[in-house]
């Protein structure tokens, strides 16, 4: 007997001195997960993306992709990755290793940039609308609540949104092309924030990032999701024209949330002239940062907008978009 307890003693001890979830197995394992680090290469021909002081977007989600990848196999889990060193990856390669290797997620990985510095908060991308991809919908509300914990403090807008509010005929090519896979592209943060991009930095940050895509990845396997839908099979919608990349970094751009607000007091006038002008404002604003976290109000305005001047079948178009292209989209 007293053997017998030593014995089971000696068993807890050793159990309390193994590394955390090596007795439960994360639902994780065995799930094939292809990682995309977005970009690469590109310092020739995209000199708007980089940060204050020459931090690089391509840089940066290389390393916050390497350290998943790590994290991810200790999990247990399969983990193709798009690219390992600063290469410039065609889009076809990036979209035939997911397929090929027959992939549950595809997860991009990528950081923002745009004209106005102070702005800084999570943006996650799914394809097309959002009632034929709900698994990647679910998928990519479970990435914005975790970027929002571990980076924030849980105290940042969040944004949910169609790849089509960013490129609004065909939305972007490695979601389009890997569709049918739950995917969507991760935008943790704003390079362009100087505050941000010296943490961007950090090898600490960039830890901490890859700790949100794993908590965020085993929330969504522990669900399970309807089979994603035929594109367009349930709702067409007409394009939104956006600012294009670039274009987000010119000076216009820098007032969109200005031209959110003073759309919203000409908005409360009532009278035609006011509610023109404040839809022009409000589609200048959902022109310039089409992925914000106002952008969604600033459809929901236009459509009460259109309502109130008599164009029903337009407001009622303007409904749609927001409830399928804006499904998380907040402060």
């Amino acid at each position: 007997m007293i053997q017998t307890k030593v014995l089971l003693a000696c068993l807890f001890f050793w159990l309390l001195l193994l590394p955390a979830g090596t007795c439960a197995q994360s639902n994780l394992a065995g799930k094939i997960i292809c990682l995309d680090p977005g970009h690469g290469g590109t310092a020739a021909t995209d000199s708007f993306r980089q940060g204050i002081t020459g931090e690089r977007e391509e840089w940066i989600n290389l390393r916050v992709a390497l350290l998943l990848k790590e994290m991810l196999e200790k999990k247990g889990a399969k983990v193709w990755i798009t690219r390992t060193d600063d290469s410039n990856i065609s889009f076809d390669d990036r979209i035939n290793l997911a397929v090929d290797n027959k992939a549950d997620v595809f997860l991009s990985i990528h950081h923002n940039g745009t004209a106005d510095r102070s702005v800084n908060f999570p943006i996650v991308y799914f394809h097309g609308n959002a009632s034929e991809n709900v698994a990647s919908v679910e998928l990519g509300k479970a990435v914005a609540k975790h970027l929002k914990q571990f980076l924030y403090g849980g105290k940042t807008p969040v944004s949910v949104v169609s790849d089509h509010t960013i490129f609004p005929t065909a939305g972007t090519k490695v979601l389009r092309g890997t569709y049918g896979i739950p995917g969507i592209i991760a935008e943790a943060s704003f390079f362009t924030n100087a505050v941000e991009e010296k943490r961007l930095k950090s090898k600490h940050h960039n830890e901490k990032e890859a700790q949100a895509f794993v908590k965020a990845l085993e929330e969504y396997f522990s669900a399970s999701h309807p089979p994603i839908a035929e594109k367009n099979s349930q709702v067409q919608l007409t394009p939104f024209a956006a600012f294009q990349e670039a274009e987000r970094m010119n000076p216009v751009a820098l007032q969109w949330k200005a031209d959110f607000e003073e759309g919203k007091k000409l908005f409360r006038k009532g009278d035609s002239i006011s509610l023109t002008q404040a839809m022009e404002l409000f589609t200048r604003s959902a022109k310039s940062f089409p992925d914000s976290y106002v952008a969604a109000q600033c459809h929901s305005y236009r459509a009460t907008i259109l309502q109130k001047l008599g164009k029903a079948e337009e407001a009622r178009h303007e409904e749609v978009r927001v409830k399928e292209r804006y499904v998380m989209n907040n402060e």
